[in-house]
Order: structure tokens, then sequence, then C-alpha cells
């Protein structure tokens, strides 16, 4: 659990809730901005209890390369199931793979989990309860060892080294 540090625990997420009740009420009045402050410092202080422990990040600019890259697959791997869907005549090979994960914390797994459902072609489908496997589907698959080493160094081994170290 996360214990307040202050009497704003999570600043970031308070700007974003006054922003958001602005936003709702469609109103800049005086009374909005004091009623939506008021709302975006209690609602941290009362629910921080519920919260995981926020992760550290322990290289930035490895996080910043790896949104890049991830940003760069899911824009080829729309252009790659596309052509699929486009040609009707080749053959698909849509196939399950059970991926041993390296990470071990449930935030990065979760990460993982969503970078490959992210990607076009590939969904996390299942976490085993054990969190040492993650059942994955492909829409076309030639050679699985092959796709389990490209997500291993694509995705795992980067968050591996962002959050894990």
């Amino acid at each position: 659990m996360i214990a307040p540090r202050s009497w704003l625990p999570t600043p970031v997420l308070s700007i974003l809730l006054l922003l958001v009740w602005l936003l709702l009420v469609r109103s800049y009045a005086f009374g909005q901005f004091v009623l939506g402050g008021s709302l975006a410092i209690l609602i941290p202080l009362l629910t921080h209890r519920f919260w995981d422990a926020r992760p550290r990040i322990a290289k930035p600019f490895a996080l910043l390369r790896f949104i890049f890259r991830v940003l760069g697959d899911i824009i080829t791997a729309n252009f790659e199931v596309a052509y699929l869907i486009i040609n009707p005549w080749r053959k698909l090979k849509p196939h399950f793979i059970e991926y041993p994960l390296m990470l071990e914390e449930r935030f990065t797994i979760t990460l993982l989990a969503s970078t490959i459902s992210l990607t076009p072609g590939t969904v996390s489908a299942n976490l085993r309860m054990d969190g040492k496997s993650l059942l994955i589907h492909a829409l076309n698959v030639d050679d699985e060892e092959a796709l389990i080493n490209q997500i291993r160094e694509r995705y795992e081994r980067p968050l591996k080294e962002i959050y894990e170290c």
C-alpha cells in the first residue's frame, strides 16, 4: 500500500481529476473550480490505500526507446495484418503459444501483456495462475520459437531493464 506523503499524494492525478471535472460540468465558474479542486484533493487521499506501489523507472531513456519501438511495431503490424486480410489466397496459420515469462512483477507482466495485445495480429489470452507463462494467440505463425524470441528481445528484456533491473 502507498502511504500518503502529503496532503497531495499524486499531484498529476489531482490536476487530471480537476480538468475532467471542469470538462464534465462544462463550466469554469469559481464554484466549479472549488468543488473540482476539493474532489481532486479528497479522492486521491481517500483511495491511496487501495493502490499498488508505484513502479520505479530505473532507465527513463530506455522507456522512451521502448515506447517508440512499440509505436513502430504497431504501425508495421497494421500493414502486415492488412496485407494478410487483403490477400485471401494466403493461408493463415493461427496458433496459441505458451510464452515463458522472465518478468516477475505484476505491473511489468501487465505491461508486456498489454503491449502484445496492442500489436495487431497478437493477443495475450491468459496469464497462468503461477505467473510463469502467458498464453498468446497469434494470427499467422510460421515459427513459434522465432515469435517467442522476438517478443523476448523486443518487449520483455527492455521492460525488465526499465522496471525490474
